[in-house]
């Protein structure tokens, strides 16, 4: 089955940063909006941001706002969140989120199994 891998989680102290990955050897994600999400037990899995298939209109959620980036490379069929300043409250496992609406007007998305992010001092 098609499956995005993540990558670039780890435990990393508040103030630090680390940079996530996604990729996938299966199918070009050129042509698919990308998205990262996190969850953490006991709670509902969360859009932390999201980008266009060429790479633009970035979106984030409030709370990670001018600290995380999202960013694609096509080239690679790579994408990309990097993660500043990090705090203890960004602790969770995150996915990586593939979406686009076929021409008949269906939804089609893949997921990636998560990589554990871990910001404790």
């Amino acid at each position: 089955q098609v499956q995005l891998e993540e990558s670039g989680g780890g435990l990393v102290q508040p103030g630090g940063s680390l940079r996530l990955s996604c990729t996938t050897s299966d199918f070009s994600l050129s042509s698919y909006a990308m998205s990262w999400y996190r969850q953490v037990p006991g709670k509902e899995r969360e859009l932390v941001a999201t980008v266009t298939s060429a790479g633009g209109m970035p979106r984030y959620l409030d709370s990670v706002q001018g600290r995380f980036t999202i960013s694609r490379d096509n080239a690679k069929n790579t994408v990309f969140l990097q993660m500043n300043i990090l705090k203890p409250e960004d602790t969770a496992v995150y996915y990586c989120n593939a979406f686009r609406s076929t021409s008949y007007g269906r939804r089609l998305d893949y997921w990636g199994q998560g990589t554990q992010v871990t910001v404790s001092s």
